[in-house]
């Protein structure tokens, strides 16, 4: 049975938090086609404390689909956390996440993020203090460590269950590496097998069914969390539940479901359309004439001149993956998490 906190999961596959990406529209799409969990993208827990409107526009969720409804913060102080998780609570919010891996500088030395990788003591204060001020079940993302000579995240990961955590997600790089270089999954296997009660999500390198069927069997983690491997691909958690690739017309069909979402989530349609324009690269990646659709959609300023050119795009868009790309490697580093 695959539980986290008192919450049953259909199946072991989960999106990963990234900034920027995991905002409603995109949560909902990848629920819907058969992912288990959907955390948000980091929040910050000074601007959920402050009531800043900005932030607690990223709180918006679909109750209908979002079942349960995984909010991850980040903040570097457990009183600021705790309050932050209790707005989080009154907004709806059934998990709560704690981001202790992001690399940004300009989270980290607040120390946020990776920077509690640094401070375990601190680290486990805040999962204390919003399991005491919540009552909610509280998850975790780290990284292996801050670099290569110290790998601390069994001293984390120990710190952290005996302060309440309810489940470990891991990103099987350091905090040195960002995104660069390999996950090394040899990391959560050893994190499953000190902690064999306590549900572990492997993180990195997830591009394909394939990868994540070989990241189940390697490690033993209890949970596959996927992240850029789901950018212009959220059909994936369809395949690794049984289902098949989509068709052409299912890609046209969804891409401008998403645009339509996406703008009304924004609000401002140029805003909307300009922000969206990742979106148009990641889901024409590999596709024949790519290059020509992400260079004209780049040129275009409004939500229905973006519809039109997704329509003559991808419905007549070669899918055959074996059909080479004209467009050079899309940038997929703008997914932070």
């Amino acid at each position: 049975m695959l539980k986290l906190g008192p919450y049953t999961l259909p199946n072991p596959y989960i999106l990963a938090p990234m900034a920027g990406v995991s905002e409603r529209p995109f949560r909902v799409i990848a629920f819907r086609l058969g992912a288990a969990l959907c955390p948000t993208e980091l929040v910050s827990a000074q601007g959920l404390m402050r009531q800043n409107q900005r932030t607690l526009k990223y709180l918006r969720y679909d109750a209908q689909v979002e079942q349960p409804y995984s909010l991850q913060i980040f903040g570097g102080e457990p009183e600021a956390m705790a309050v932050a998780a209790q707005v989080g609570k009154a907004a709806g919010a059934q998990i709560i996440d704690i981001n202790m891996g992001c690399p940004v500088k300009k989270v980290v030395r607040n120390g946020a993020g990776s920077g509690l990788l640094c401070d375990v003591p601190r680290a486990a204060a805040i999962v204390r203090a919003i399991v005491e001020a919540t009552g909610l079940p509280v998850t975790c993302k780290i990284r292996s460590g801050w670099d290569d000579k110290t790998l601390n995240y069994l001293q984390v990961a120990e710190a952290l269950q005996e302060a309440g955590c309810a489940g470990l997600a891991m990103h099987a790089r350091t905090r040195a590496q960002g995104y660069s270089g390999r996950a090394d999954w040899s990391l959560i296997a050893d994190l499953k097998r000190h902690f064999p009660e306590l549900p572990i999500m492997g993180n990195g390198d997830v591009k394909t069914v394939e990868d994540a069927h070989r990241m189940l069997d390697a490690t033993g983690c209890d949970f596959v969390m996927i992240g850029r491997g789901a950018l212009g691909n959220p059909w994936l958690f369809r395949e690794l539940t049984g289902g098949p690739p989509a068709t052409p017309q299912e890609r046209c069909e969804l891409v401008l479901e998403h645009v339509r979402a996406h703008a009304e989530f924004v609000g401002d349609p140029l805003a909307a359309v300009r922000s969206f324009r990742r979106h148009l690269a990641w889901y024409a990646h590999g596709l024949k004439g790519a290059a020509h659709f992400r260079s004209e959609v780049n040129q275009l300023d409004s939500p229905q001149a973006v519809e039109d050119s997704v329509r003559r795009f991808f419905a007549g868009a070669d899918t055959d993956p074996t059909a080479p790309s004209e467009e050079p490697e899309v940038d997929y580093r703008a997914a932070l998490g």
